[in-house]
């Protein structure tokens, strides 16, 4: 047997091929589609006569084409390549994991279609109607199949923390999608349907749903990324596994309960509004545990950090979830969310999270992955990863300070009242005091969207070269 052999089992690297490379894909849709509603925010008139082109149909599609698209499509992706290296197998089922692959891009395109069409269930972050929901369901049944299949074959005798994190998104996203779907079809032949729930209860399921879908999709799946790949590019042990272990029972325990603090001033129930916000607070422990822990795994290595953009990519990454997860308690306080609930502010705090910590973890365990996916000792072009990394953060920063000083300047004006008691300000006027600030997120958008691009072209050099024809460069 040879050491080429030897060095590279036969797990299969086909899938995380597919999905790795369909993840980019799927960011760059996504991230246009957000950049395009930015502008209409700032000229109506680009809102097409046509409904299909409309701020009302582009804003879910492009919701749901940066997470289901690109952060789900990445967190499969990584999963499958993290499960065969972590447990030393195979993936269980032979032809399943193409299932997963082709079922959810079907599970895509569908949404493509049918969020502009004007299909939707109204739900929020879990927009499409029961047909869709449906093919969901089945899929990722196949992907829990093979995912625990896996594991249950393995031949390591533990099971590394990332898998940890990646077996509860994979649970937890089952139980939710399940219960936050329970409709009624009008018929067979009708994409409509009913909620089994109504009013407050609908709406608090509403958020049990899409707070732990950022709790467990947009968290926990992509902590399973950071304990693998941060150790991996610095090539070091993660820092304390102890405190990982605790990290995740903790984290997962107390998420579940956050989403009422999403309906803090409306009908749902007082002590349930108290609830979720003491459950919130709470989490900034564990959240903080997760980001202290992935950091201090850089300890002995801090150097690498001058000369290693992929690993800037994810530490930088680190830094935008501990602030996100320090923020989000803050703003799940009743008299913060007073002045929080209904601006621009949600959308900063939204975007540090999804384009600073979700998508950049992603674009470094991209880098990572690309060149030992398909046999080079490392990317076509680190200068360009370095300008990618750059334009990322600039893009980001850009964007949420826009949204916060935007955010926090509509809650003021907002609440202003003069002596009378009548408002200071109309809407209207809030209105083009907040122009400058969509301009800026306009900015910020376009330049991360440019850094996708970047990483799309240096994969397809990186790809497209003869396997081992790129030599490992010197990071600069």
């Amino acid at each position: 047997m040879t050491t080429a052999t030897l060095n590279q089992p036969d797990y299969n690297m086909k899938i995380v091929r597919q999905f790795t490379l369909t993840s980019i894909f799927w960011g760059i849709i996504g991230m246009s589609v957000g950049v395009i509603i930015a502008a209409q925010l700032i000229w109506p008139s680009l809102n097409f006569e046509t409904p299909w082109f409309t701020y009302s149909r582009l804003r879910p599609l492009h919701t749901n084409a940066v997470i289901f698209a690109f952060g789900t499509s990445a967190l499969m992706g990584s999963s499958f390549y993290i499960l065969q290296r972590t447990c030393h197998t195979k993936l269980f089922g032979g032809p399943l994991a193409s299932f997963v692959f082709w079922g959810w891009q079907l599970i895509i395109i569908s949404a493509v279609i049918s969020l502009p069409m004007g299909y939707t269930s109204t739900k929020e972050y879990a927009e499409l109607e029961w047909p869709i929901d449906i093919l969901i369901l089945i899929v990722w049944l196949m992907y829990t199949v093979v995912f625990f299949g896996t594991l249950a074959i393995r031949k390591t005798s533990h099971i590394y923390v990332a898998n940890w994190f990646y077996g509860a998104f994979i649970l937890a996203i089952a139980m939710l999608h399940v219960v936050n779907n329970l409709e009624i079809p009008i018929s067979l032949f009708s994409m409509k349907s009913y909620s089994v729930f109504a009013g407050a209860v609908d709406a608090m399921v509403q958020w049990w749903y899409g707070h732990n879908a950022v709790g467990f999709l947009l968290t926990a799946g992509f902590l399973g990324m950071m304990y693998y790949f941060v150790p991996k590019q610095a090539n070091r042990p993660v820092y304390s596994y102890r405190l990982s272990i605790i990290h995740f029972w903790a984290l997962i325990a107390v998420y579940i309960w956050a989403g009422p603090h999403h309906l803090h001033y409306t009908a749902l129930p007082d002590w349930v509004q108290s609830l979720g916000m003491l459950m919130s607070i709470i989490l900034f422990v564990p959240s903080w545990g997760g980001m202290i822990n992935g950091i201090m795994t850089l300890s002995g290595a801090w150097h690498k950090l001058r000369t290693d953009p992929i690993l800037r990519f994810l530490v930088v990454s680190l830094s935008f979830y501990g602030m996100s997860t320090f923020e989000g308690p803050m703003m799940a306080i009743k008299s913060v969310n007073a002045l929080s609930h209904y601006t621009d502010w949600t959308i900063g705090h939204v975007h540090s999270g999804a384009l600073g910590w979700v998508a950049m973890i992603t674009i470094g365990a991209t880098y990572h992955m690309i060149p030992r996916l398909y046999g080079q000792k490392g990317m076509y072009s680190v200068p360009m990863i370095n300008l990618h990394f750059w334009m990322a953060t600039i893009g980001t920063v850009l964007y949420i300070v826009a949204m916060w000083i935007s955010g926090v300047m509509q809650g003021l004006m907002w609440r202003a009242v003069n002596p009378d008691g009548t408002l200071t300000y109309t809407f209207v006027e809030v209105l083009q005091k907040t122009y400058p600030f969509y301009a800026i997120r306009l900015v910020g958008g376009l330049i991360f969207l440019f850094g996708m691009l970047l990483l799309a072209y240096n994969t397809y050099k990186t790809i497209t070269a003869e396997p081992n024809s790129i030599q490992e460069q010197e990071l600069s």
